[in-house]
């Protein structure tokens, strides 16, 4: 109630204030070599979904006045970029990514580095998006969940239609991105495919409940998808539950 006013007008006036909503959003990147993996027919990488996720994303927040920054795991090095509100900025993440050399191996991949690296730098409450095929030792289930509990998280999961659905191609060598080993195996034995396919499924699953249990947005991008279609998509889903709620 804005008492001076209501004296002079002689009626209630009530003040209403609107509240800075500025956003700092954060981009947690897995740069770990499975993510250097595609088999969609224009050979797209993983790597080339998350850099465009992020340019996407990167400057639809920046150009509302929003800071963004992210950390790079994997890949030659880690990596901070603190955040800014630049147009400069979402080059400079960008930049960062491609700049990332590859590597043929490296140790398996350990996410719940990179998440308790996260709750342990980021003070202010922040939109979080964490860019990952999610491939990695367990463990990184408690860090997403205390991540969680202080920011808001959307997890991107990176996916290739090959790493679920094995087609018959006879006999192939398949190469462990990260370590490096390899097997030879029989695509043509149904039987394989099958026990491939279930064991992508549980995996999946697994995945999927994770996510569920620490209350994280997730959204799965594959390399042959849409991605204006599927942040379209996504925007729209959590404009629907913030109703609900």
């Amino acid at each position: 109630m804005d008492w001076n006013v209501t004296a002079r007008m002689d009626e209630p006036w009530v003040r209403e204030y609107n509240e800075d909503r500025e956003l700092t959003g954060w981009f947690l990147l897995d740069l770990s070599p499975s993510v250097d993996f595609g088999t969609a027919d224009d050979e797209r990488q993983k790597r080339a979904v998350l850099v465009d996720f992020v340019a996407v994303l990167a400057r639809l927040l920046t150009r509302r006045g929003n800071r963004i920054g992210a950390m790079l795991y994997g890949g030659a090095a880690d990596r901070t970029i603190p955040v800014a509100g630049t147009r400069r900025q979402v080059l400079r993440l960008i930049d960062a990514v491609m700049d990332d050399e590859p590597l043929d191996r490296a140790p398996m991949t350990d996410l719940g580095l990179l998440l308790m690296r996260a709750c342990s730098v980021l003070k202010r409450r922040s939109l979080v998006f964490i860019v990952s095929d999610f491939i990695s030792e367990p463990g990184w289930e408690r860090p997403l969940h205390l991540l969680s509990r202080r920011h808001e998280v959307v997890a991107i999961r990176l996916i290739d239609p090959r790493e679920t659905d094995l087609p018959d191609m006879g006999p192939v060598v398949l190469q462990d991105a990260e370590t490096g080993e390899q097997m030879v195996v029989d695509t043509s034995d149904r039987g394989f495919r099958q026990r491939f396919a279930e064991a992508a499924e549980r995996r999946e699953a697994a995945i999927a409940a994770a996510f569920a249990r620490a209350g994280v947005d997730a959204l799965t991008l594959s390399t042959d998808d849409d991605l204006v279609r599927a942040i379209v998509a996504m925007a729209a889903r959590r404009r629907r539950r913030r109703r609900v709620a």
